[in-house]
């Protein structure tokens, strides 16, 4: 009977760098399979057993998901398929500090065989372009600037609001206000003096967009939205960058390695986006506060991995996280040999009108022949004049519990097209969201439904709080 053994990489010396060991057993049991673990790799002795014989008490052994210390212990019987993995306490410091300003720094880099001098040189001479410096890329770019990369890039184009603070850790009170790109860079520079940075203030576009991510070694996405997604997988596959992927929604996150080695890029994972509304941001369904410092920094660590050549990439591998049960799963990603982008025939071979290609539609302040749109202050004068209107706020449940336009009817987006029956199709109908790109969304539905007096509320709740009521609550 064979059993596979997980080794944790700080004991992987002793069994030559192998992450797992497969050892052959006669007897079925936990304390065997160790048994023969040792006869293949003795040194490891040591590090698990005290002098009595005993299994050291910072060492747990785990069978498949469960620790052994609550089973049978070590006499716990093994069947076939089952797998150990050896858990050892982990230190958080070493006492040893250098006189050398960079040795001193990066001591404890320097120390593991996987990084050493070698690899903390590799990521000095390294470059790496964020795209966002927001919930993803604050962790991200204080994790990349700690580890020593030489030179960062940040494309960002906001400034720093309150409502940032709760998830972009980049930032602080004081820096409300400013242009988040010379926030970021105060802050960066404060953490390692010796970063460059290089901010580009301005919108990544399909006219700027290759020149800019040429400049640099690897590319780590934060967007928010799916044309700059599109826009940047599609950037990176012409330029032959690697793309460190990562995305988040209230308690769910992706991590990916696209564009690597002849890997698959994002297309091949979604060869087209879901339709406009469809799928929330942020900013309209939430997030947790703490779920972009755990994607964020798993982005950051993949691309040190890429820079310093050590352990295996998530290239061709889509990491799922659900932070509600705490649960982490890989799927394979293959690469789509019809992939419009990376395939060896491929029908793209320059950058395209992504804002097209996703169906976002941009709102103009003028009413268009196809959309009508009202502003905040436009309405509360028809609103004051007494005109018969119909508000309809197509917001979330829990959306409205925040703030809501006084004598609003609710319907959530979702539930728009089963319940028209209850909209008056002679009415004034005026569709509002947070916004005003929910709205404006189902205001083109609605006028596609035969509803003619529709109009969107350009800049939806936001707006309206901005030039109507300022007692209205952001969020």
């Amino acid at each position: 009977m064979n059993v596979d053994i997980r080794i944790p990489s700080p004991l992987r010396r002793y069994t030559d760098n192998q992450a797992a060991v497969s050892v052959s057993i006669n007897e079925p049991s936990v304390s065997s399979a160790l048994q023969s673990l040792l006869k293949k790799h003795e040194e490891l002795g040591r590090h698990l057993y005290d002098e009595d014989g005993k299994l050291r008490s910072f060492v747990n052994i785990y069978l498949n998901d469960e620790d052994v210390r609550f089973g049978d212990g070590l006499d716990s019987k093994l069947n076939e398929g089952d797998e150990l993995s050896i858990i050892p306490a982990i230190a958080g410091g070493v006492p040893v500090t250098l006189d050398n300003w960079e040795i001193q720094r990066y001591s404890r880099h320097l120390i593991m065989p996987e990084v050493n001098i070698d690899g903390q040189q590799k990521l000095k001479a390294s470059s790496v372009l964020l795209i966002g410096a927001g919930g993803l890329g604050s962790p991200s770019s204080l994790y990349l600037a700690a580890a020593g990369i030489g030179r960062m890039g940040i494309v960002d184009f906001d400034v720093v609001e309150d409502s940032n603070l709760q998830r972009q850790v980049l930032y602080g009170t004081s820096d409300i206000g400013s242009p988040k790109l010379e926030a970021a860079e105060k802050r960066l520079k404060d953490l390692n003096p010796r970063l460059n940075v290089e901010p580009y203030q301005e919108r990544l576009s399909s006219e700027n967009a290759r020149e800019i991510i040429s400049k640099y070694d690897i590319v780590v996405d934060g967007t928010d939205n799916f044309p700059t997604r599109y826009l940047v997988n599609d950037a990176c596959v012409l330029e032959g960058k690697p793309n460190v992927y990562g995305s988040i929604f209230r308690f769910d996150g992706q991590v990916s390695v696209f564009n690597h080695e002849g890997g698959p890029c994002y297309r091949c994972l979604y060869s087209e986006p879901p339709p406009p509304g469809l799928v929330p941001s942020c900013a309209e369904g939430g997030v947790l506060g703490v779920l972009p410092g755990i994607v964020g920094t798993i982005q950051a660590t993949e691309a040190i991995k890429l820079i310093v050549g050590m352990g295996e990439s998530l290239s061709g591998k889509l990491l799922l996280i659900d932070a509600l049960s705490m649960d982490f799963r890989k799927l394979n990603i293959k690469k789509n040999p019809d992939c419009k982008v990376c395939s060896d025939n491929p029908e793209l071979t320059e950058l395209i009108d992504y804002e097209d290609f996703c169906g976002v539609a941009p709102q103009a302040e003028e009413d268009s022949d196809e959309i009508k749109q009202i502003t905040p202050v436009e309405l509360k004068a028809r609103m004051d004049e007494g005109d018969n209107l119909v508000l309809l706020d197509i917001r979330e449940e829990i959306e409205t519990r925040i703030c809501q336009i006084e004598g609003s009817v609710h319907i959530p987006m979702q539930e728009i097209p089963s319940r028209l029956s209850e909209l008056d199709m002679h009415s004034d109908l005026i569709i509002y969201c947070k916004s005003g790109e929910r709205s404006y969304a189902v205001t083109e539905f609605l006028k596609k439904s035969g509803f003619s007096r529709v109009a969107n509320l350009y800049g939806g709740t936001l707006a309206w709080s901005e030039t109507v009521d300022p007692s209205m609550p952001k969020y």
